[in-house]
């Protein structure tokens, strides 16, 4: 008993967030009864740490990674076999392990990628696509199942059809470098996982008419659109599609500067990269979610797909891409705020992505709302919490309290390139409160205060080998700095 705590603790312990008193002696149930009420903020950093305990619970490094339910499922034949959904859910189970300073448990991840269904996938890219590389689709096993699978039907194609989930499970392994710092892992995990998701990718792309690089053609996950008449999945290309070919190249390019490896491999990447299109927006301000404007058959759908520039990509920021950020902000607005709790979980962070804490904070609170144990039967909507906090689809998903974990973090720090935005997306609910031990990139530990709404004081001490330069975010304004190894440096909110 006392190794087990003694262990759990070690990990656990590394993050701590305060944001109201306590109410432990008040039963869960009790507490998610009032979750339309502005009362009981620490809740949230409950629902954050929980997320925290399931990761470290179920992602041991030398285990396989979280499945739809992790490791808490007691039926023979689980919803969807227990198997990975991965195009979004496996995603998001690993999205907060970074900065939630936990980033041993990406190595299940990363190890079955490397390790696994690389070579399956590989054997997948040749034989269906005759194409370098390594592909997989929206589905996968502990085998690394790599080829479509689908139930022999008409609409199959909406989710069967999805060649792309390599690329983005291939981030993960990037973002771990970026975390870490780590040349070593790069080189012999993370590198070879991008430049075979890259490799596939520059093999499958075609020109269209504009002489534009395209991969064609393609669906937007488990969503259709009306055309003449008929539900249709299937178009020259789409929004998201395109954001992951563009940040599987980008990503493998910056790879092969930073280990100064296959020079002609980074001079086809560079060259398919000047040739991909840009995003477009359509006739009410949206983000358009395939390549030209068609009729949405769901226009409030689970999926925010077309979104993934903005999170977990980094293409889409208000700084850098204003008008393509307001068009993912009137995307959201029209989808709406309801749906599945993985669903309600990303929206969380795309909100807190453009930097609109409130909204955020209404997502987040959907994520508490209860949901009655005895609902067993798959749902598409009315996401939520069970009595013990399990994230509801229904029914539970594991992914729901991952994402909510990682969209919580968001709220408080964000990182990319070089720059530290602190408390991009702070609501008024979470006025006073303190966190320790938050993750940026680049090796970066945060501590952060802030009272009334403000921030009081942030602490950054660089954890990683060497010294780094940073720009330092805070309400418009910035702070450069070189971070030195191991020697925190303190700036008060009066210093912005």
């Amino acid at each position: 008993m006392h190794r087990h705590v003694a262990d759990y603790r070690f990990y656990f312990d590394r993050v701590s967030m305060e944001l109201g008193p306590d109410e432990d002696d008040i039963p869960t149930p009790q507490r998610l009864a009032r979750w339309d009420e502005d009362v009981d903020p620490q809740r949230y950093a409950l629902l954050y740490q929980y997320g925290r305990y399931l990761i470290i619970s179920g992602s041991r490094p030398g285990t396989q990674p979280t499945n739809l339910q992790g490791i808490w499922n007691h039926h023979l034949r689980a919803a969807w076999s227990s198997n990975f959904t991965i195009n979004i859910n496996t995603e998001m189970n690993y999205w907060p392990v970074e900065t939630a300073n936990l980033p041993e448990f990406h190595q299940p991840l990363l190890a079955f990628l490397c390790d696994t269904l690389r070579f399956t996938g590989a054997h997948t890219a040749l034989t269906h696509y005759g194409a370098r590389g390594f592909v997989s689709h929206h589905n996968t096993d502990i085998w690394g199942l790599s080829n479509p699978v689908g139930e022999h039907g008409k609409g199959t194609a909406s989710y069967a059809f999805w060649p792309l989930s390599a690329g983005w499970l291939s981030a993960h392994a990037y973002d771990h470098y970026l975390f870490t710092d780590d040349k070593e892992y790069l080189r012999k995990t993370g590198y070879p996982i991008i430049r075979d998701a890259a490799r596939f990718f520059l093999d499958v792309l075609t020109e269209n008419t504009e002489g534009q690089l395209m991969f064609s053609p393609s669906t937007s996950p488990e969503n259709t659109f009306i055309y003449q008449g008929e539900h249709i999945a299937v178009a020259e290309t789409t929004t998201m599609t395109m954001s992951i070919v563009r940040e599987t190249l980008e990503n493998a390019a910056a790879c092969c500067r930073i280990l100064d490896i296959d020079a002609d491999l980074s001079s086809e990447l560079q060259k398919a990269l000047s040739n991909l299109p840009e995003f477009k927006i359509g006739s009410r301000g949206e983000l358009l979610e395939w390549n030209e404007e068609l009729k949405e058959s769901d226009p409030e759908h689970r999926h925010t797909s077309h979104l993934y520039p903005l999170y977990p990509g980094h293409q889409i920021t208000p700084e850098t891409t204003p008008e393509l950020a307001q068009a993912c902000r009137r995307t959201l607005e029209l989808r709406g705020d309801e749906s599945t709790g993985w669903a309600l979980a990303w929206r969380i962070s795309l909100w807190a992505h453009l930097q609109d804490g409130e909204r955020a904070y209404k997502v987040l609170k959907k994520q508490l709302r209860p949901i009655h144990s005895g609902i067993s039967q798959i749902s598409l909507s009315g996401g939520g919490s069970y009595p013990n906090m399990f994230g509801g689809h229904p029914p539970f998903q594991i992914d729901s309290n991952y994402g909510a974990c990682a969209g919580i973090a968001e709220l408080f720090l964000q990182s990319w390139n070089g720059q530290i935005l602190l408390l991009p997306a702070l609501p008024t609910a979470f006025a006073n409160g303190s966190i320790k031990g938050l993750r940026a990139r680049g090796g970066i530990t945060v501590d952060i205060k802030f009272t009334n709404g403000k921030l009081e004081q942030a602490t950054f001490t660089k954890t990683t080998p060497g010294n780094g330069k940073f720009t330092f975010c805070y309400k418009g304004k910035f702070i450069q700095a070189t971070l030195e190894e191991t020697i925190p440096l303190t700036l008060a909110g009066s210093d912005f």
